[in-house]
């Protein structure tokens, strides 16, 4: 009897502690995440502007692209005969 009103106790003080505090921590949370990508668009607002201006009909390259060559020991080549 002891350890079910314990279990009941705990449950209930969890559940009307959430209720005040869940939204108070809920804003907070949000307010990080906020904070976070705010951050990262302004950085990449900023990365924009101090790229030069392009003549127009200019051409750039950003990114080389890697070379990405075959492995020519993957595996055996097996020859077959077709069977009727």
């Amino acid at each position: 009897m002891r350890i079910l009103f314990t279990i009941l106790l705990i449950y209930f003080g969890i559940k009307i502690l959430s209720k005040y505090f869940g939204p108070l921590i809920l804003k907070y949370f949000t307010k990080k995440a906020t904070e976070r990508f705010g951050g990262q668009f302004r950085d990449f607002g900023n990365q924009k502007q101090q790229q030069p201006q392009k003549k127009e009909g200019e051409i750039s390259i950003d990114k080389i692209p890697k070379n990405k060559s075959s492995n020519k020991t993957v595996g055996e080549y097996v020859d077959y005969e077709e069977i009727d």
